[in-house]
């Protein structure tokens, strides 16, 4: 797997905001990505210094269509911890 290929999408809610704050950003990274290709690609693609990584696999929901059911994809989050003083800028104009 590319490093390119590993982060999909930063995830903005009200929590990953709040833990921004401690330095920690969430992202939301492809299914076969660990621990260490992610904290090479958060190091390549923002010039940061990377302490930890958490990594959670959330399976997706089944959802009703009628009389059938469909299962949403299952998605995998990773947490990254940033060394004191790094930051990286989601938002653009805040």
């Amino acid at each position: 797997m590319h490093i390119s290929e590993v982060l999909l999408r930063p995830t903005i809610t009200e929590k990953s905001t709040l833990l921004q704050e401690e330095g920690q950003y969430t992202f939301e990274i492809a299914p076969k990505a660990n621990k260490t290709l992610v904290k090479q690609a958060v190091e390549q693609n923002f010039n940061v210094t990377v302490v930890s990584v958490n990594i959670t696999r959330n399976h997706g929901k089944r959802k009703r269509y009628g009389p059938r059911f469909k299962k949403q994809p299952d998605t995998k989050k990773a947490v990254v911890t940033l060394q004191v003083g790094d930051r990286i800028d989601l938002i653009e104009g805040l």
